[in-house]
C-alpha cells in the first residue's frame, strides 16, 4: 500500500456513536494507515503507538487549541445535474417545478462539454463544503453520468452515483423510449462503472419516482438491484399532489411505499428521499425493510412540500440521514441542512406543543454524519472515528482567515463546535480527508479557478 497517505492526527475530535449524539475527544491522536484509523489514543502515548502499529516516521499533524476535527458530512441526496439552477426558480410546486426547471436543464447534459464544465462545478462546490460523500442522482442520460464518475474520481469523493431511469410522464425531450433501453443502458452503466474499478464510488439503482417509472421498468430495476447487489434511491411521499397522482396511477396498491415494495425497490438498501407525508402502515413498512429515509428539510421548505416529523420517525427507529436536494434545496452544504432541520422541528415542536421535543443541534450533527452512513448501508465503514473505519474527517477551524465566527477566551470546545455548526462555513474547513488522503480540488476542465483556497492552493 501507499504509505505516502499516512498521518498522525493530535488534538480534539467530536463525532456521533451508537449511544450520543455528540463525544468530544480531547487530547487524543488518531492513527491513519492504508486510509483507515488504525488507532485511537492519548496524545500522551503517541509514540508508544507509532512502534506498536509500525508507523515509525509517519507525519504528524498538530491542532492548534481551537482547531477540532469532525467526520466528513454525507448528503444522502442530492441531483448533480440541478446545481445550475441552484438559487432560481423556486416559485413553484414540485410537479410544476419539475416541468418548467429541472427537466429542461438536466436534458442539457446529454451534450457532454456543458455536463463537463457543469458537473465539474457542482462537485467541487459540495466537496469544498465538506460533503465527503454524495447520494447522487444524475440523468437519463448514461455517457453524461459516467463523466460524472470520472469527475468525482478525479476530486477524490466518495460517492454512490445513479443514472435516472425514467420512462412515462415526462417531457418529449426528457424521457427514455422504452423499458429496454431504460434496463439496457442501467447495464451498461453498471458494467462501465466495474470495469473503470474506482476506488470510492459505487453505482445506485436509480428509478426517478413512481409517477415517472412503468411498473415493469420498476420491477425490472428491482431485479437488477437484487443482481447486482446494489443500492438503490428514489423520491417517496414528497408532496400531497404527488401521492394522490401515484395513488391515481396505481390504484390496486395500498399505498406509494406499496407500489415499491411490490416491484422489488424497498430493501435494507434503499434511500428513500423526503417521506414526509407518509401514512403509519407506510412507516411500518419501510422499517419492516429497514430502508433509510433522506431528510432534505431546505427543499420541502422552498417548494412548500410540507414539514417532516424527524422526531416521529426516529422515534420508529426509522435510519435516517440529511440530503441538500439540490436544487430542489437552493444550498449545496449539509451545514444548512443541519440548520433547517432543526427549524423545521422546532416548528413541528410550536405546532404540536404537548411535550413535543424537538431536534437539537448535536442530533442533527449526527444526522449528517453517522446516520447518513447508516442510511447509504456504510455504517461500517463510514461515519464517526472508530478503529477500522475510513478516515473521512474534516479540520475545523474556527479562528481561519475570513472567519465569520468570532471566538472569546472563555469559549471551550463544545463552544467552538456549536458557533461552527450554527454560525461556520466552508471557510472554517480548512483541511478535508478522503481515505487518509488530504483532497484538494484542482481547476476545472475550462481553467476555472475554484474560488474555495487553503493556503493559495485550490481546495
Amino acid at each position: 500500500m501507499d504509505k505516502k497517505n499516512d498521518v498522525v492526527l493530535c488534538g480534539t475530535f467530536i463525532h456521533a456513536t451508537n449511544t450520543e449524539s455528540a463525544v468530544i475527544l480531547n487530547d487524543k491522536c488518531i492513527g491513519v494507515k492504508d486510509g483507515k484509523i488504525e488507532f485511537i489514543d492519548d496524545i500522551s502515548l503517541v509514540e508508544k503507538n507509532l512502534k506498536q502499529h509500525n508507523m515509525e516516521g509517519t507525519k504528524i499533524i498538530k491542532m492548534t487549541e481551537r482547531q477540532f476535527m469532525i467526520p466528513g458530512f454525507i448528503d444522502t441526496h442530492i441531483h448533480a445535474p440541478q446545481y445550475p439552477n441552484a438559487g432560481k426558480g423556486l416559485d413553484k410546486g414540485l410537479l410544476e417545478w419539475l416541468e418548467t426547471y429541472t427537466f429542461p436543464v438536466e436534458s442539457k447534459f446529454k451534450d457532454l462539454k456543458y455536463a463537463a464544465s457543469a458537473y465539474r462545478k457542482a462537485v467541487n462546490r459540495v466537496l469544498c463544503n465538506g460533503t465527503t460523500t454524495a447520494c447522487y442522482y444524475a440523468t437519463i442520460d448514461t455517457d453524461a453520468t459516467l463523466l460524472l464518475c470520472d469527475i468525482i474520481n478525479d476530486l477524490g469523493q466518495r460517492a454512490l452515483v445513479g443514472k435516472v431511469n425514467m420512462n412515462i410522464n415526462s417531457p418529449d425531450y426528457y424521457v427514455e423510449a422504452s423499458v429496454e433501453e431504460s434496463i439496457n443502458e442501467t447495464r451498461r452503466y453498471i458494467e462501465a462503472v466495474k470495469s473503470r474499478k474506482y476506488t470510492t464510488i459505487q453505482p445506485i439503482i436509480t428509478p426517478r419516482f413512481a409517477i415517472a417509472c412503468c411498473k415493469t421498468l420498476m420491477k425490472k430495476l428491482g431485479d437488477l438491484a437484487e443482481e447486482h447487489n446494489l443500492p438503490i434511491q428514489t423520491h417517496l411521499c414528497e408532496t400531497k399532489d404527488e401521492v394522490s397522482f401515484v395513488n391515481k396511477l396505481f390504484p390496486d396498491y395500498d399505498s406509494y411505499a406499496d407500489v415499491y415494495d411490490k416491484t422489488g425497490l424497498l430493501t435494507e438498501k434503499t434511500v428513500l428521499a423526503h417521506c414526509v407525508h407518509l401514512t403509519q402502515p407506510e412507516i411500518d413498512l419501510i422499517k419492516n425493510r429497514k430502508c433509510g429515509v433522506s431528510h432534505c428539510p431546505n427543499s420541502n421548505l422552498s417548494l412548500r412540500s410540507g414539514l417532516l416529523d424527524a422526531r416521529n420517525l426516529l422515534q420508529q427507529d426509522i435510519k435516517m440521514g440529511l440530503g441538500t436536494d439540490v436544487s430542489g434545496g437552493y444550498h449545496p452544504s449539509i451545514l444548512d441542512a443541519m440548520r433547517v432541520t432543526l427549524h423545521v422541528s422546532n416548528t413541528q415542536s410550536l405546532l404540536k406543543q404537548n411535550g413535543y421535543t424537538p431536534l437539537n443541534m448535536k442530533e442533527a450533527f449526527s444526522l449528517a454524519t453517522l446516520g447518513g452512513a447508516k442510511v447509504l448501508s456504510m455504517e461500517d465503514v463510514l461515519g464517526n472515528f472508530e478503529v477500522g473505519k475510513y478516515f473521512d474527517a474534516l479540520l475545523i477551524d474556527p479562528c481561519s482567515e475570513h472567519s465569520v465566527l468570532d471566538i472569546f477566551d472563555d469559549d471551550i470546545a463544545n463552544d467552538c463546535f456549536e458557533k461552527f455548526m450554527f454560525t461556520g462555513d466552508d471557510r472554517n474547513i480548512s483541511r478535508i480527508f478522503i481515505g487518509g488522503k488530504e483532497v484538494h480540488n484542482p481547476v476545472d476542465v475550462f481553467s476555472v479557478q475554484s474560488t474555495c483556497t487553503i493556503n493559495g492552493a485550490g481546495l
